[in-house]
């Protein structure tokens, strides 16, 4: 694990929202078009709330009120969907037309969040999980964390966090870094503001380089390999229940975990 080294809780957080859910294709779901969900993944109900608004409500609950979300995909639906949502102020949008490239541009969309001044949790909209996963990172004494779970499927899909001597070295599907052991990212990050900043500039790069279908990931793993020992540390959630929803077992996953949840 890395050092402690203390830091200001968040009061901001980045949801990166735009994407198409092509993976997703009918799943039992409106079809707009073969492959692609109608629906954007955030807006798909579990237990009667839609992952949004959860998102927002834990986020809320952990004391988190300045939220934006960046929207591409289905943006009426969502700008419909957080204008419905009561209870705390306004959630911020930004648009990404071009949610069709990769998810980096989504992150450059959000670059003034992280420009901001402070520390940032950033996240990906299409996770259902418990919400003390969520005050795991929030309340870490880890300025800049990424959540870790040891439970991981074998296989290329799962994004891995790679520890070597109790320190992550690497963050891939496909990692090439030597190392002890690893478990799947959750795909939360907790963001000191110098971090954040650093990510802003790097996802600019990307965007500006020619790396526009590249995901969002591919930043946060060249700050990683590129940091100091310690720098980026690791909370474990191991045994807290979560998923991420990319294909249609997933749905049947999240189903059966929204009853858990609620029960």
């Amino acid at each position: 694990m890395s050092i402690d080294l203390g830091g200001d809780l968040p009061t901001c957080a980045l949801i990166l929202a735009a994407g198409m859910g092509r993976r997703l294709g009918s799943g039992g779901l409106e079809v707009a078009r073969p492959g692609v969900s109608e629906v954007p993944k955030a807006l798909l109900e579990f237990g009667g709330r839609s992952l949004l608004a959860r998102h927002v409500a834990i986020l809320r609950g952990l004391g988190i009120g300045a939220i934006t979300v960046v929207i591409g995909f289905g943006a009426e639906r969502m700008r419909a969907a957080l204008a419905g949502l009561a209870d705390g102020p306004a959630v911020s949008v930004v648009m990404n037309p071009d949610y069709r490239e990769g998810s980096v541009v989504s992150l450059w969309a959000g670059r003034a969040v992280l420009r901001g001044g402070g520390p940032v949790i950033l996240m990906d909209a299409d996770v259902l999980y418990d919400a003390r996963l969520m005050g795991r990172l929030v309340n870490s004494r880890k300025p800049d964390c990424l959540l870790l779970d040891r439970e991981i499927e074998p296989g290329d899909e799962p994004v891995k966090l790679c520890v070597r001597d109790g320190r992550i070295v690497d963050f891939h599907k496909r990692p090439t870094e030597p190392h002890d052991w690893h478990g799947e990212s959750v795909g939360f990050f907790r963001l000191s503001a110098a971090v954040a900043e650093e990510l802003a500039g790097r996802s600019e790069a990307y965007v500006d380089g020619g790396g526009r279908m590249m995901e969002y990931e591919e930043p946060i793993r060249d700050m990683i390999r590129a940091a100091a020992a310690d720098r980026f540390g690791f909370e474990d959630i191991s045994g807290l229940p979560w998923t991420e929803i990319d294909f249609p077992e997933d749905l049947v996953k999240a189903r059966a975990l929204a009853a858990e949840l609620s029960a």
